[in-house]
C-alpha cells in the first residue's frame, strides 16, 4: 500500500528545485542563463519574432522577473547574436540562425529530460497534477495582483 504523500508549497518547491537543477545542467552546457532560456524560448513559440512588450510581460509574470533582470537578459542576447531588434514602428526582437539553433538544441534536451522523469507516471496522475498546479499558480497570482 503506498502513502499519500500531502501536497503542499515545500513539496512543489522540492519538484521545481530539482527539475530546475536538470534544466540548468543541460543549459550550462551551452553557456546559456535560465533566464536567457527563457527568453529565447518564448521568443521561438512566437515563431521567431515577438513584441518586446509581451516577451518582456511574459518573462515578468511567468517567470516574476524584475524588468530590469529581463532587459539585463535581453541585452546579453543580442550582445551574443542570438537576438536582434527587427526594423519597425515597435521594437520586435528576433531569434537570429544562431538563436534559433540554440533554442531548437535546449528544446531537444528538455524533450529528452522531460521524457526521463515523467516516462512511467500515469497519465491521469500528471492530468491531475497539472489541474491542481494551474489552479495553485492562477490564486498565487491573484494574491501578488492585490498587492
Amino acid at each position: 500500500m503506498t502513502t499519500a504523500i500531502p501536497v503542499n508549497g515545500q513539496i512543489i518547491g522540492m519538484a521545481h528545485y530539482a527539475t530546475r537543477a536538470v534544466l540548468e545542467r543541460l543549459l550550462a552546457t551551452t553557456g546559456t542563463t535560465f533566464h536567457q532560456s527563457v527568453a529565447l524560448t518564448a521568443t521561438a513559440d512566437k515563431g521567431g519574432t515577438i513584441e518586446r512588450r509581451q516577451l518582456v510581460e511574459r518573462m515578468t509574470g511567468a517567470v516574476k522577473l524584475d524588468v530590469s533582470v529581463v532587459e539585463q537578459t535581453l541585452s546579453e542576447l543580442t550582445s551574443a547574436g542570438l537576438l536582434e531588434e527587427q526594423p519597425g514602428d515597435r521594437p520586435l526582437p528576433a531569434l537570429t540562425a544562431a538563436g534559433e539553433a540554440l533554442e531548437r538544441d535546449h528544446r531537444t534536451g528538455v524533450a529528452r529530460a522531460t521524457a526521463a522523469l515523467y516516462a512511467d507516471l500515469p497519465a491521469e496522475d500528471l492530468a491531475t497534477a497539472g489541474r491542481v498546479l494551474t489552479e495553485v499558480t492562477a490564486r498565487a497570482n491573484a494574491v501578488l495582483a492585490t498587492g
